[in-house]
Protein backbone atom coordinates (compact mmCIF):
# COMPACT_ATOMS: atom_id res chain seq x y z
CA UNK A 1 0.00 0.00 0.00
CA UNK A 2 1.67 3.47 -0.94
CA UNK A 3 2.01 5.86 1.61
CA UNK A 4 -0.61 8.45 0.01
CA UNK A 5 -3.07 5.25 -0.78
CA UNK A 6 -6.86 7.44 0.29
CA UNK A 7 -8.41 3.27 -0.11
CA UNK A 8 -7.33 2.65 3.71
CA UNK A 9 -9.54 0.48 5.37
CA UNK A 10 -12.12 2.25 7.80
CA UNK A 11 -10.96 0.70 11.41
CA UNK A 12 -10.72 3.23 13.85
CA UNK A 13 -9.24 1.76 16.68
CA UNK A 14 -6.24 -0.07 14.61
CA UNK A 15 -6.35 -3.86 14.98
CA UNK A 16 -4.90 -6.25 17.22
CA UNK A 17 -1.82 -8.29 15.32
CA UNK A 18 0.56 -11.42 16.07
CA UNK A 19 3.13 -8.99 17.54
CA UNK A 20 0.53 -5.89 19.08
CA UNK A 21 -1.33 -3.31 18.03
CA UNK A 22 -1.11 -1.61 14.38
CA UNK A 23 -3.00 1.68 14.04
CA UNK A 24 -2.58 3.39 10.91
CA UNK A 25 -2.79 7.36 11.29
CA UNK A 26 -2.80 10.22 8.28
CA UNK A 27 -0.79 13.38 8.63
CA UNK A 28 -2.78 16.60 8.09
CA UNK A 29 -1.66 20.03 8.25
CA UNK A 30 -2.15 21.16 11.74
CA UNK A 31 0.74 17.99 12.42
CA UNK A 32 3.02 20.25 10.64
CA UNK A 33 5.05 23.23 11.28
CA UNK A 34 6.10 25.87 8.66
CA UNK A 35 8.27 23.94 6.25
CA UNK A 36 5.45 20.83 6.17
CA UNK A 37 7.67 18.20 8.27
CA UNK A 38 5.57 17.08 11.17
CA UNK A 39 6.63 18.83 13.84
CA UNK A 40 8.51 16.72 17.13
CA UNK A 41 5.74 16.60 19.33
CA UNK A 42 2.99 15.68 17.33
CA UNK A 43 5.20 12.31 16.73
CA UNK A 44 3.73 11.60 20.77
CA UNK A 45 0.02 12.42 19.85
CA UNK A 46 0.63 9.72 17.16
CA UNK A 47 2.06 7.01 19.75
CA UNK A 48 0.01 7.67 22.40
CA UNK A 49 -3.36 7.00 20.73
CA UNK A 50 -1.49 3.75 19.38
CA UNK A 51 -1.28 2.73 23.12
CA UNK A 52 -4.39 3.70 23.97
CA UNK A 53 -6.59 1.98 20.84
CA UNK A 54 -3.62 -1.15 22.37
CA UNK A 55 -5.71 -1.17 25.30
CA UNK A 56 -9.07 -0.38 24.09
CA UNK A 57 -8.43 -3.14 21.41
CA UNK A 58 -7.64 -5.97 24.85
CA UNK A 59 -10.72 -4.80 26.61
CA UNK A 60 -8.90 -2.47 28.82
CA UNK A 61 -11.32 -0.05 29.61
CA UNK A 62 -9.50 3.26 30.79
CA UNK A 63 -12.71 5.12 32.03
CA UNK A 64 -13.69 2.74 33.99
CA UNK A 65 -10.63 1.45 35.40
CA UNK A 66 -10.30 5.14 36.48
CA UNK A 67 -13.90 6.22 37.52
CA UNK A 68 -14.23 2.47 39.33
CA UNK A 69 -10.89 1.51 41.07
CA UNK A 70 -9.16 5.16 40.77
CA UNK A 71 -6.55 3.91 38.92
CA UNK A 72 -4.52 5.51 35.49
CA UNK A 73 -1.45 5.05 33.58
CA UNK A 74 1.23 7.75 33.39
CA UNK A 75 3.87 7.72 30.96
CA UNK A 76 7.28 7.46 33.34
CA UNK A 77 9.90 7.61 30.88
CA UNK A 78 9.93 7.74 27.09
CA UNK A 79 13.04 7.22 24.59
CA UNK A 80 12.71 8.64 21.21
CA UNK A 81 14.95 7.90 17.98
CA UNK A 82 13.79 10.18 15.29
CA UNK A 83 15.20 8.71 12.57
CA UNK A 84 13.12 10.19 9.47
CA UNK A 85 10.43 13.22 9.09
CA UNK A 86 7.13 12.04 7.83
CA UNK A 87 5.33 14.82 5.90
CA UNK A 88 1.57 15.87 5.41
CA UNK A 89 -0.52 13.55 3.64
CA UNK A 90 1.64 10.64 5.11
CA UNK A 91 0.15 7.76 6.51
CA UNK A 92 1.68 6.90 8.96
CA UNK A 93 2.09 3.13 10.52
CA UNK A 94 1.98 2.60 14.35
CA UNK A 95 3.08 -0.21 15.86
CA UNK A 96 3.03 -0.93 19.34
CA UNK A 97 4.44 -3.85 21.40
CA UNK A 98 4.25 -5.59 24.89
CA UNK A 99 8.05 -5.71 25.80
CA UNK A 100 7.15 -6.02 29.36
CA UNK A 101 4.42 -6.11 32.01
CA UNK A 102 5.11 -6.82 35.53
CA UNK A 103 4.38 -4.83 38.65
CA UNK A 104 3.46 -1.69 38.23
CA UNK A 105 5.10 -1.07 35.04
CA UNK A 106 4.15 -1.77 31.66
CA UNK A 107 7.13 -1.03 29.38
CA UNK A 108 6.36 -0.70 25.01
CA UNK A 109 7.81 -0.74 21.82
CA UNK A 110 6.62 1.64 19.61
CA UNK A 111 8.06 2.21 15.92
CA UNK A 112 6.50 4.84 13.52
CA UNK A 113 6.45 4.21 9.65
CA UNK A 114 5.77 5.45 6.38
CA UNK A 115 5.35 2.83 3.26
CA UNK A 116 7.75 0.14 5.54
CA UNK A 117 10.46 3.10 6.19
CA UNK A 118 11.31 3.49 10.12
CA UNK A 119 10.62 7.02 10.95
CA UNK A 120 10.69 6.85 15.04
CA UNK A 121 11.88 4.28 17.31
CA UNK A 122 10.57 4.58 20.71
CA UNK A 123 10.31 2.74 23.86
CA UNK A 124 7.56 3.58 26.34
CA UNK A 125 7.71 3.24 30.28
CA UNK A 126 4.14 3.37 31.82
CA UNK A 127 3.33 3.38 35.40
CA UNK A 128 -0.29 2.46 37.02
CA UNK A 129 -1.09 5.10 39.90
CA UNK A 130 -4.03 5.51 42.38
CA UNK A 131 -5.85 8.58 43.10
CA UNK A 132 -2.93 10.14 45.24
CA UNK A 133 0.01 9.42 42.42
CA UNK A 134 1.30 6.69 44.08
CA UNK A 135 2.58 3.32 42.13
CA UNK A 136 0.04 0.30 41.73
CA UNK A 137 0.38 -3.01 40.56
CA UNK A 138 -1.53 -3.71 37.57
CA UNK A 139 -4.14 -5.39 37.73
CA UNK A 140 -4.46 -8.86 37.34
CA UNK A 141 -7.18 -8.92 34.33
CA UNK A 142 -4.57 -6.03 32.71
CA UNK A 143 -1.46 -7.92 33.60
CA UNK A 144 -2.83 -10.76 31.70
CA UNK A 145 -3.69 -8.60 28.91
CA UNK A 146 -0.54 -8.18 27.91
CA UNK A 147 1.03 -11.75 28.88
CA UNK A 148 2.44 -13.14 25.27
CA UNK A 149 -0.28 -14.99 22.75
Amino acid sequence: MDAHDTRLPMVLAGELTPFGHRLLQRVYYEDTDFSGVVYHARYLHFMERGRTDYLRLLGIAQRAMSEAERLAFVVRRMEIDFKKPARMDDVLTIDTTTVEARGARLTLAQTINRGGTVLIEARVDVAVIDGQGRPRRLPVDVAKAFAPR
